[in-house]
């Protein structure tokens, strides 16, 4: 299985589109890049998804809103989306492709900037209430990661 964690900037028009462009090859979940703390949260929530996939454990019925939920470490798929879903107009917008050949797709739709995906401490700290205890135990991404990790034990 090949995942691949990328960034970009541009501009959704219209997000249903913008998602039906990317089917029928692998796995591509789009998410807002704010909302990660970097490559690492975000392969740590993937893997996370796709254990509970394999687990029957799964909350979503969709392997992509499920490393959304992940990311997010929340249950709930609309306080998910919210979070770390896509927006339309201009956007900075994590990828992740598993299995899947849509990268030169989504160079043409979006410009390529893994710079965004660099963790803005003080935005992530507001989005997820996290404590400044928790960011300088474990710092933002690890605090993240944490909380994903806490949503199998809530089953």
């Amino acid at each position: 299985m090949e995942i691949e964690i990328l960034g970009f900037k541009g501009r959704v028009k219209d997000i249903n589109e913008t998602l039906s462009m990317l089917e029928d090859d692998g796995i591509v979940q789009l998410m807002d890049a704010r909302a990660v703390a970097g490559r690492e949260h975000v392969l740590h929530a993937t893997a996370h998804a796709i254990k509970a996939f394999e687990r029957g454990e799964n909350i979503a019925n969709d392997i992509g809103l499920e490393i959304c939920l992940r990311t997010a470490a929340t249950r709930q798929i609309s306080k998910a989306l919210k979070m770390v879903g896509l927006r339309e107009g201009p956007m900075e917008i994590c990828a992740v492709l598993i299995d899947s050949d849509k990268l030169d797709m989504l160079s043409r739709m979006f410009k390529r900037d893994d710079t965004v995906l660099e963790p803005d401490t003080e935005y992530l700290k507001k989005l997820y209430k996290l404590t400044w205890d928790e960011i300088e135990l474990v710092g933002v991404t690890g605090a993240l990661m944490e909380r994903t990790t806490l949503l199998i034990l809530e089953s």
